[in-house]
């Protein structure tokens, strides 16, 4: 039993946009549209200890089916329903074949 499991459309009903930041060649932050459409939002808070072991408050997770960003860290921000959210950490399970189930995005 080595393929993909299903994934869970009916929890796909929150319409969100993730952006990545880059800095370009002068130095300015850029934002680059990297997945605009349907996810799960959980805004359940969680507190989490950071690389500084400081401790964090976060403001919920963003579930989306598959990879919205092939082999490269996720650093940016989230626009959910008007409110810009960071993104805290980034998370990618994967099926049993080896191929990423989703993108899981903790936000701050």
């Amino acid at each position: 039993m080595r393929g993909k499991l299903p994934f869970p459309h009916w929890i796909l009903n929150t319409p969100v946009q993730v952006y990545q930041t880059k800095t370009s060649r002068y130095g300015e932050p850029v934002e680059e549209l990297i997945f605009d459409g349907l996810c799960c939002y959980d805004e359940k808070m969680r507190q989490k200890l950071d690389k500084e072991r400081r401790l964090v408050t976060l403001s919920g997770r963003v579930i989306i089916q598959g990879d919205i960003n092939p082999g490269k860290l996720i650093e940016g921000l989230v626009r959910i329903g008007g409110a810009e959210r960071t993104i805290f950490s980034a998370s990618r399970p994967q099926n049993p074949d080896g191929s990423v189930f989703s993108t899981e995005l903790e936000l701050m």
